[in-house]
């Protein structure tokens, strides 16, 4: 547990960079801070190992005072990831991995045998550990600044910023690894951001900070999207914070059609007078796989004319967001559902999908109050 107890930073020009924070930060969870510019948040960061030092205020962790430690020690004793990484140039990915490791009077070849463990497990190809980090792309650099930050296997690991200087391609891939490897470490993590699409992919809970390092509400992803504190707060939301709901809602439960389904090599000329209508059918391959869309009037029977189907979406693990995005982007207006193995499920269109999304909140909201109780029940 990190708790921030009532901690401010102002500089000697009268500039309040954080002002009276308080936040109780869980271990083996990721914590995000975001908010505009200047509001505080690498402040914040930089505090808890103190690269800033606090004006006034208590950091705890683990219910010891970091002002009890050597700083040297407490910096060790944290990850700490950046933007482009921070990496040594002269150093092989493999020594900068373990540069920790070796600060901390660990052996040369233990320190490397825990670098390349690390190597794995953040994705890496074990090839490139002689590599210099100018050989290396800047997702693969960020996932070595992710390996450095483990190697000594600190309880806490900051982040700041680390995944804005990539791709979206490359930086979903990257959110996706630090999950995975958060489900199998259980680090406190703190993470800064200024995307709210980020931190509500990798977020357990969202501090929202105003200008002037103002608390302006603490909570999980889900409730700040609901029920937003203040005006601030729902317009740094952006006007579509609707749609971002949606990735809490599962597709469990959606309701998928599957008369549209037909593996290639069916009766063509039988189909077109079923119950489709005369509409679009998705072609599977003998696998179940899907292939593309078909008019089952016309359709020769030739795979390469099929209608491409466009990206599918995984039922269960993908929300319904996901999937409403799926058949917005059909050339047919119809999502492609599949399990864990692309095998297709079914497909949704548009409106099953905007039925679903109704009846989620619907039992949401017929939820709420019995949470309540509970909750009250328990005090």
């Amino acid at each position: 547990m990190i708790a921030i107890e009532d901690v401010s930073k102002r500089y000697a020009d009268g500039t309040v960079a954080v002002d009276r924070l308080s936040l109780q930060i869980p271990n083996h969870s990721i914590t995000v801070l975001v908010g505009p510019s200047g509001c505080g948040k690498t402040t914040t960061l930089r505090m808890i190992n103190r690269m800033v030092e606090p004006s006034s205020g208590t950091i705890r962790v683990n219910g010891e005072d970091i002002r009890s430690r050597p700083v040297n020690a407490l910096r060790r004793s944290m990850g700490y990831v950046i933007q482009n990484a921070g990496l040594f140039q002269h150093r092989t990915i493999l020594d900068n991995i373990a540069t920790v490791p070796r600060l901390l009077g660990w052996s040369k070849q233990r320190a490397r045998d825990r670098a390349a463990e690390l190597m794995e497990r953040v994705g890496l190809d074990p090839a490139m550990a002689r590599r210099y980090p100018y050989q290396l792309s800047g997702g693969q650099q960020q996932r070595v600044g992710v390996a450095r930050a483990l190697a000594s296997d600190p309880p806490v690991l900051l982040m700041d910023e680390p995944f804005s200087a990539v791709d979206p391609v490359v930086r979903r891939g990257l959110q996706e690894e630090l999950l995975r490897i958060q489900g199998e470490l259980g680090k406190a993590i703190v993470f800064v951001t200024h995307d709210m699409d980020e931190a509500i992919t990798i977020g357990d809970r969202i501090a929202v900070l105003r200008t002037g390092g103002k608390l302006a509400q603490f909570a999980a992803p889900d409730e700040i999207l609901s029920s937003p504190a203040d005006a601030f707060v729902e317009q740094f939301l952006g006007a579509d914070r609707g749609i971002r709901g949606l990735s809490f809602l599962s597709t469990r439960d959606l309701e998928l059609d599957r008369s549209r389904v037909f593996p290639v090599g069916s009766d063509w000329q039988e189909i077109a007078g079923r119950e489709t209508g005369g509409a679009p059918v998705l072609v599977t391959d003998a696998g179940g796989k899907p292939l593309g869309w078909a008019d089952p009037g016309s359709w020769s029977g030739d795979v390469e004319t099929l209608e491409p189907h466009g990206q599918s979406f995984e039922v269960g693990r993908d929300s319904l967001r996901v999937a409403l995005d799926r058949a917005v982007l059909s050339p047919t207006g119809q999502a492609v559902a599949v399990d864990g193995g692309g095998k297709v499920l079914g497909v949704a269109g548009q409106e099953t999908v905007a039925a679903a999304i109704r009846l989620a909140r619907q039992r949401r909201a017929e939820d709420a109050p019995r949470e309540t109780a509970s909750a009250k029940a328990l005090r």
